[in-house]
């Protein structure tokens, strides 16, 4: 099985709600968040079942992580 990868290019204060809407399709494995140059800023492991309360830190995180970008990439890697 190969996994797919998927780019989204966003503003700092649309990432959360597009990883939120990733997250509820549920075939999301990982998510990684590169800055403008493309270096990689962090990556989340999203793990088959990942509900409530283990998904409040990585969105914590990732609001964070908004807060001080302007532009990113968003990668998704699917199943």
């Amino acid at each position: 099985m190969t996994n797919k990868k998927e780019e989204f290019k966003l503003s700092g204060n649309e990432i959360i709600e597009k990883i939120k809407s990733i997250i509820k399709e549920g075939n999301a494995r990982k998510i990684i968040i590169k800055n403008e140059n493309g270096e990689t800023i962090a990556e989340f492991p999203l793990t088959v079942g990942a509900v409530g309360a283990l998904l409040a830190p990585i969105l914590a995180a990732v609001g964070a992580i908004a807060g001080l970008l302007t532009k990113c990439t968003l990668v998704v890697e699917k199943k």
